[in-house]
């Protein structure tokens, strides 16, 4: 395109950097400048609102099969129970009970739900949270009132910690309710992250490999203790809670404590997991993966009859080792 008067440069306008040149037109030379108009700012890109319900359905689904997993694994819920749901207000117990009732609904076997909360009496607590928020879902719950608070603050000094006195209280208060009630299962919301810290505590302060079992026995034998998170990452349920906007209540009687051992172990377990992302996935797999042979617990592993008959009986001479010092060595060396 030529210029109305040949000896007058044309401007054309281009969308890139500024620059400018001479060119051969069609009729001689003609003096062009290219000029350029600046970039314009790329439009956002538009968030698909889909992304965040796929996203939401991935998380629950996942939520919905380990819980079922763990309750396939362990035999958690049996046909005709009557399980407790024990809801604290926390968003682990929020989450139980919430994918809990979604697998109720499909479930292979009939069985019943009961949400169940210690009202602890600690000063400034919500009370009237979970029952609008249950009365709301239409689930049955039923109200423990039991002065622990008072309790625990008058019998643990100021500073030290108050979880074990307090935890023994609480499950006490519970198992009562639960004889009372008729309660075949218990429920507690403890996950993944939780059953790792409690076996490197174990391993940290008490020299021995012990966790928190999915399922357990009272030490009475009368109730049957079960975790249906125990499978489940603390992620995921920090946000699964998000998404679902429960009515979260913070604990202010223990969780404050800066100084708890499970505060300190949590941390190292957050870091470990930043520096090698998987490793509380690795552990918490190997605490289904024990071998008695590769350990050193004779109670678990019959060492002494090694090279002796497999599983026969124990050499003579064996206590003999095990009760009194060895003979002093003779010879060189």
């Amino acid at each position: 395109m030529l210029s109305p008067r040949s000896d007058q440069p044309m401007t054309v306008s281009l969308n890139v950097a500024c620059w400018s040149l001479w060119r051969k037109g069609a009729a001689g030379r003609m003096p062009v400048m290219i000029s350029a108009i600046p970039l314009a700012a790329p439009l956002p890109h538009a968030r698909d609102p889909r992304a965040a319900e796929r996203g939401q359905y991935r998380l629950g689904k996942r939520l919905r099969r380990q819980v079922g997993q763990a309750i396939a694994d362990f035999g958690m819920i049996e046909a005709g129970d009557k399980v407790m749901v024990c809801l604290s207000g926390g968003k682990d117990s929020y989450t139980m009970l919430d994918v809990l009732l979604q697998l109720q609904k499909k479930a292979p076997v009939p069985f019943e739900l009961v949400a169940v909360n210690l009202d602890q009496k600690q000063p400034g607590f919500p009370a009237h949270v979970l029952p609008e928020y249950l009365a709301g879902l239409g689930v049955p719950f039923q109200i423990i009132e039991q002065d622990t608070y008072s309790v625990v603050n008058r019998l643990i000094p100021e500073g030290k910690t108050m979880c074990s006195l307090c935890s023994r209280m609480r499950r006490g208060a519970l198992y009562n309710h639960a004889a009372r009630h008729g309660f075949t299962k218990i429920a507690l919301g403890h996950h993944r992250d939780d059953r790792v810290a409690t076996f490197l505590m174990n391993l940290f302060g008490h020299a021995k490999i012990a966790s928190m079992p999915p399922k357990l026995l009272s030490d009475d034998g009368k109730h049957v203790v079960i975790r249906p998170l125990a499978y489940v990452s603390e992620s995921d349920i920090v946000g699964y809670a998000a998404e679902r906007g429960f009515p979260i209540i913070p604990c202010n009687l223990c969780g404050s404590q800066e100084n708890l051992q499970r505060r300190q172990v949590s941390l190292m377990m957050q870091q470990w997991e930043a520096q090698h992302p998987g490793r509380i996935e690795q552990i918490a797999r190997a605490l289904g993966n024990i071998q008695p042979s590769q350990m050193a617990d004779g109670t678990l592993f019959n060492f002494m009859a090694l090279g002796h008959g497999g599983d026969g009986a124990l050499p003579d001479g064996a206590p003999h080792w095990v009760e009194s010092d060895p003979p002093d060595c003779i010879g060189p060396g």
